[in-house]
This record gives C-alpha cells, structure tokens and sequence, in this order.
C-alpha cells in the first residue's frame, strides 16, 4: 500500500500485480508492453479495422536530487515554440530549462518571497515570445520570467477576491498572451493578461456544470477552448476563453476515457487533448470533444511506467513530454499509428 500526496491531497492506493494483470484501487489496467511501445489496446472506435494508436518511449532523463538536471518533484513541464522545455522543480524551488533531449540549459530561482525566489512552484507555461510563467503556489502569485529566467513581474496574494489565490496550481498561456491559473481551494479559474491585469475568473464549489472540486490541469488549444482537469469531481471541463461551459467527460474508473485523478492537461495543434491521472499512473488522449482515442502507462519505474505523472505537455511536433513526479525524471513519448507490424508516427 502507498500513500501519495498532491501537495496536501492525499490518496491512497494499493496494488497486486500477477498474471500480467495490476488491480487498482476499484479498477483493471491490463499491462501491454511491447518492446518500447506502450499500445492503447482498444481499436479506433471501429472493431474490424486493424490499426491502433499507441505511443512510443523515445527517452527520459533526471533524478531526484538537488543537482543540476535533478529534481525534487517536477510539478510542472512546459515546452517553447523551439522545444526547449521548462519544468518547475518543487520542492528545489527553482525552474529549470533543457533542450528537446534532455540536456541542461540553465536554472533559476531559491527559497523565499522576493522576487525570483520561490515557496513551491507548481504549474508553468510559455507564451509565443519566450516568457515563462511560474506559478509560486505558497507565495499566492505568478512569476513571469523571460525565457533565461530574468524577472519580469508578478501578480497575486493569499485570498478570494480577484487577482487573489487561495491555492494556485497550474497555468496556461492562449495565443494572445492571456493567462489563465487554476486554483484548488477557491474552486475557479481566473483570467489575467500577460502583466496581470485581472479579466475575469468562473467556478465555485460543486459538481454542477462550470463547478469544480479541486481544479489542478488547465489547457487552452488554438481555437481558445479552456480545458480544466476537475481533480476530485473526476472529470474534464471545457469552456470559451470567458468562461462559458460547453461540455465535459467523467467518471471514476479506469476503464478508457475514465480517470480516478485527472490533474494535468495539455493539447496538441490538433485539439488532442492528453490527461495526466495520478492515482491510476496514466495518459489518456482524447478528442477536442472528448472523445477516447488512446492510453499509456502503468505503475512503476521503468520506460512508460510512472509514479503520479501530474503534468503533460505537447511540443509542436506531437511529441508528450510527462512530469513523472514521484520518479522525479520527464518522459518523452511520440506517437504512433500501430498497423501489423508497423509503427507510423502520426
């Protein structure tokens, strides 16, 4: 048995692996691992057809520690339009930036409250010019860095009101430059501009459309949808850039397209959007709708397996890199279409 904390949620999980088959929790994952592909093993939507989508490992790199290119719980990943990637090292209270395969570029940050310093950064993003968004969650506010790490400026304190944060936990940046924070504990959204001038915010305690119970992942594709991963009420919201409801996907199961921990979300150019579930130690990809297309992971520590992968993100490419927290390493994965023998990267 294992107890795992999400910065103060804390879940308990167990396992029996035997026969191939893992039990968890109230769920079933069947383990499917072939060579280094990690395949959906359900066809797409249409039973006699022959070709599947899977994922393919292509690499992975940190540990934990305190050295450059280690980590003490990666909480956050975020990739540039040149695929550098960024990662928000949470318990070093620092921001690290690498190449697309994983080699150290630089790093910024201490603890603290003054500006540049951290106390817990969990989320981050990049807009199209490079700036780099922090969320300081302990500090109730947002950093923005350029893309070395030079302070740019910051927004937020501890409370309810607009612009205020009771526990923030990831950020997402449209194509215009507007940010949007998740917050756990006041249960919203909040939309500022690239500065920090307040928009608008939506949510409240529930599980009603537009409610959120613990809102962690939030993603915008390049149409402006908002996608919200709403942690406990084990579901993805979908919203307009101002925050109308348009649809959603649920249930607490492992089964596909069902999630017991949803907590980050990303989408691709395509509005594919991927679901980082922690407790089931998972990716789940679907549609722009919802829709199911396919899944990857198990419990573990070797290539595709994960412990509690909270965030996500998709480069320009389509390939997935994973905040594998409790391994406090990234994983990389590319997609395929798997057709006979074949491996198509789509």
């Amino acid at each position: 048995m294992q107890q795992h904390r999400l910065r103060g949620l804390t879940v308990i999980s167990f396992a029996i692996i035997a026969g191939g088959i893992v039990f968890i929790a109230l769920g079933i994952i069947t383990l499917n691992l072939a060579a280094k592909v990690f395949q959906s093993g359900v066809q797409d939507h249409l039973d006699n057809q022959t070709s599947r989508s899977g994922s393919m490992f292509v690499k992975a790199w940190g540990s934990k520690g305190s050295d450059e290119g280690q980590f003490l719980e990666p909480a956050g990943v975020a990739v540039d339009s040149s695929g550098n990637v960024y990662v928000s090292d949470f318990s070093n209270n620092r921001i690290q930036k690498f190449t697309s395969n994983g080699t150290f570029i630089t790093k910024w940050g201490s603890p603290g409250s003054g500006e540049g310093q951290f106390n817990g950064p969990t989320g981050v993003a990049v807009d199209s010019s490079g700036n780099v968004f922090a969320v300081d969650m302990s500090n109730y506010r947002i950093q923005k860095f350029t893309s070395n790490g030079t302070f740019i400026t910051k927004w937020g304190s501890s409370g309810s009101s607009d612009g205020q944060f009771n526990r923030p936990e990831k950020v997402a940046v449209d194509s215009s430059g507007h940010v949007y924070v998740s917050d756990i504990d006041n249960h919203n959204i909040q939309k500022f501009t690239s500065n920090g001038t307040f928009i608008t915010k939506w949510g409240s305690p529930g599980s009603g459309e537009s409610q959120f119970n613990g809102p962690t992942g939030v993603a915008v594709d390049s149409s402006g949808n908002v996608y919200v991963a709403d942690m406990s009420n084990y579901r993805i919201q979908k919203f307009t850039s101002d925050g109308k409801f348009i649809t959603e996907w649920e249930n607490p199961d492992i089964r596909n397209g069902e999630f017991y921990g949803a907590v980050g979300v990303a989408v691709d150019s395509s509005g594919n959007v991927y679901v980082g579930d922690f407790v089931n130690n998972q990716i789940q990809k679907f549609s722009s709708n919802g829709t199911f297309i396919t899944k990857w992971g198990s419990p573990g520590s070797g290539e595709g397996q994960f412990n509690r992968p909270e965030n996500v993100a998709v480069d320009s490419s389509g390939n997935v890199y994973v905040g594998d927290t409790g391994n406090n390493r990234i994983q990389v994965f590319k997609q395929v279409i798997e057709s006979g023998n074949n491996m198509i990267p789509t």
